[in-house]
């Protein structure tokens, strides 16, 4: 235990001292014709794969059967699931009827922009990675040619030498959410027409910033969850601390763990709510989808002869966006962030699923109050 603590201590000191370094360097231009060449390729592999959430969400499932050691692939793949649950809902039973058509679109393109962000920035580390593990030998210092923020390379340099997953997933954690904080969290766009607005809207009176994260035991062969809540998305620590708690809570326990990779294995993402509750979601359209009969909110009430929620396929009801060029800067500029590597987070495990159902039960409630007050 001491020694671990010993070991712990000296990496994080190294790390510090190497990212204050990170911060006086110049970027270094030149490239071999080898190295251009791979930086494109990169590119274009990413590029390929960031069509559409579903693409995404895919990739990372992917690369993660490959590079099982890189922990945090796992973690994207769940949470971006979630940010297509999200997009989806936004055309499926209820929050069509609560939202116009324009704050529809503003809110998928504020998490389509983030997702899309996100990926583009962290999948060619990815690529950079295997590409190191095929040579056998460390690439990192082209994460700068990449766009890559200079926080970044001493964390996989760390990783590549200790293998320390744990290490290198907070630094992602951290980086990704740094990363589209000025990009997305704090345009002048965003904030008017979806943070300060429908987001607010939608958290304050529907708590509707769940994450939801399925499995299903051997032993009862029903789908349970673990996950947590974004109590204030616009917070950068807070977010930042939920990324940690959601790490946790899936690597704390090794037979859940394996219990999870199992569902997203055999659950292909659609972007669907029916790929994680088929007996309440569908993801077909009903054909009178202003029907007066009041949908199951409650587990006791749920049964298979109840009126399903419709849930679309994410292909069925958004197109891909063609997205403008990520804006440019290194968000790395002090070293404020660095406490967030070792900053402690509440591991207590909350009971998402409950809180899940009460926001189905007050989505449901809105929707109905909407219809007897636009009848009368």
């Amino acid at each position: 235990m001491i020694r671990k603590w010993i070991n712990n201590h000296n990496q994080y000191t190294t790390l510090k001292l190497e990212l204050k370094n990170k911060l006086k360097e110049e970027p270094i231009s030149n490239l071999s014709k080898e190295e251009r060449k791979l930086i494109q390729s990169i590119r274009d592999k990413t590029k390929i794969r960031n069509k559409n959430n579903v693409t995404r969400t895919t990739a990372y499932l992917e690369y993660f059967k490959l590079h099982p050691e890189i922990h945090w692939c796992l973690l994207a793949h769940l949470v971006s699931r979630n940010a297509g649950w999200n997009m989806t809902d936004l055309k499926g039973e209820f929050l069509i009827r609560l939202l116009t058509p324009k704050e529809q679109n503003d809110f998928f393109l504020f998490l389509e922009r983030g997702n899309w962000l996100i990926f583009q920035d962290a999948y060619p580390q990815l690529l950079l990675y295997e590409e190191s593990k095929k040579q056998n030998v460390s690439l990192f210092h082209l994460l700068n040619h990449l766009n890559v923020s200079r926080f970044m390379e001493p964390f996989w340099v760390n990783f590549w030498k200790d293998k320390s997953s744990s290490l290198l997933t907070t630094a992602l954690i951290i980086n990704e959410q740094n990363y589209i904080e000025s990009r997305v969290m704090l345009n002048d766009q965003y904030q008017k027409n979806v943070l300060h607005t429908i987001l607010f809207r939608l958290q304050d009176v529907f708590d509707l910033n769940h994450i939801l994260i399925p499995y299903e035991t051997q032993s009862t062969k029903k789908v349970n969850f673990v996950g947590g809540t974004v109590h204030h998305f616009s917070s950068l620590e807070d977010r930042i601390l939920l990324g940690k708690k959601l790490y946790h809570d899936l690597y704390s326990i090794k037979s859940r763990l394996k219990y999870i990779i199992i569902w997203a294995e055999q659950h292909p993402h659609t972007g669907s709510r029916h790929d994680f509750w088929p007996h309440l979601f569908t993801e077909i359209k009903k054909m009178f989808p202003d029907s007066n009969q009041m949908l199951p909110h409650t587990q006791i009430d749920l049964n298979k002869k109840s009126p399903r929620i419709y849930s679309p396929n994410l292909k069925d009801v958004w197109e891909d966006w063609t997205h403008s060029t990520a804006e440019e800067g290194d968000w790395f500029k002090d070293m404020k962030m660095f406490p967030f590597v070792k900053k402690k987070i509440n591991d207590k495990e909350e009971n998402v699923l409950n809180h899940y159902w009460e926001t189905i039960e007050k989505l449901e409630i809105a929707v109905f109050a909407k219809k007897l007050f636009t009848r009368y």
